[in-house]
């Protein structure tokens, strides 16, 4: 049985959002690099970077909060992919989450992609997770 880095990426962002810690360390990964890219680039998360302990590379995000509530912009994650149950779809049937307000992460032969590029570069590929 092996480790779901995916998962375990997504579920630490979630808890230190419940409990306001702001800053998640977990293994780095080419997933995990990408899709903190990603969540990066649409503005779910302030800032990624890459930290080495030893022979260990580890991902550091940092949340990104509202000013006056103390909420995240990122208010849930759902995993949808598994390594059980792997999910893929074409680019036609790409799911929208809230009409367009948040994202799908996609693995495509491209690369890791939001459901955005995705449909426009007209590829489709294995749904990973939602973000909104």
């Amino acid at each position: 049985m092996g480790n779901d880095t995916i998962a375990n990426l997504i579920t630490s962002i979630r808890n230190t959002d419940m409990v306001e810690k702001g800053t998640v360390r977990v293994t780095a990964t080419n997933i995990t690099k990408n899709i903190g890219r990603i969540l990066l680039r649409e503005g779910f998360i302030e800032d990624v970077r890459e930290h080495q302990e030893g022979q260990k590379y580890f991902l550091i995000s940092t949340s990104k909060y509202r000013r006056r509530k103390k909420r995240t912009y990122m208010t849930t994650s759902k995993r949808t992919s598994k390594p059980g149950l792997i999910i893929y779809s074409n680019y036609q049937e790409i799911p929208k989450v809230l009409g367009g307000m948040g994202i799908v992460i996609l693995s495509t032969s491209q690369g890791i992609l939001t459901d955005r590029e995705a449909r426009q570069k007209k590829i489709g590929g294995e749904i990973l997770c939602y973000v909104w």
